[in-house]
């Protein structure tokens, strides 16, 4: 089951309509780069991240469901990539250095998290003090669908309200994704200096 569950969320993530290449892009990711990707799933944006950051960077792969991260270094070694570090979630404080990363991101995983300006205001030690946190997450569209249904998704003002009250400002925001926001943060700067 954790197979299959892993493969349908890779097929969705490298679906076309769900535009990989053009989050990848945006994201503008450079080779030594450190990057968090919360939530991984099946690890589709663990792997491309590996690649892009390459043997001097590292990709911490979190997520609350061991199976995943087993899988996702499986692949990673069938691959040849050696660069990323498993994480369950509640060993993030210990496990991901302070003021380590380049990115942290997050897709489709924002409504999952309990406690949210607790959870943002302690990933904020975790980043440099350039550095961003990438959130996509479905927003509500017109149309009856499991989303909205289950009310697996956050409207994008929520978001940026939630994260201005947490220490952070948009730094910028595509509108590309049918289905989804997609907003990339950074910390404020008077904040930044108080960690």
């Amino acid at each position: 089951m954790g197979k299959l569950k892993a493969w349908l969320f890779n097929r969705k993530a490298s679906s076309r309509k769900n535009k990989p290449d053009e989050v990848s892009k945006a994201l503008g990711l450079q080779p030594g780069q450190n990057i968090a990707d919360i939530g991984v799933g099946g690890g589709y944006f663990s792997l491309r991240f590996s690649e892009a950051v390459g043997d001097g960077g590292v990709v911490y792969a979190i997520d609350t469901d061991q199976g995943f991260l087993e899988l996702l270094l499986m692949n990673a070694e069938g691959k040849g990539f050696k660069n990323i570090k498993t994480v369950p979630a509640p060993q993030i404080k210990s496990l991901v250095p302070d003021k380590s990363l380049d990115l942290i991101f997050l897709r489709n995983v924002f409504h999952h998290i309990e406690n949210r300006a607790q959870y943002f205001e302690r990933l904020s030690s975790k980043l440099k003090a350039e550095g961003k946190i990438a959130i996509i997450e479905y927003k509500s569209t017109g149309r009856f669908n499991f989303h909205k249904l289950f009310r697996h998704y956050v409207p994008q003002e929520e978001i940026i309200e939630e994260m201005d009250e947490t220490g952070y400002t948009v730094h910028k925001s595509y509108d590309f994704l049918p289905e989804q926001s997609f907003t990339i943060f950074s910390l404020k700067k008077m904040d930044s200096n108080k960690r």
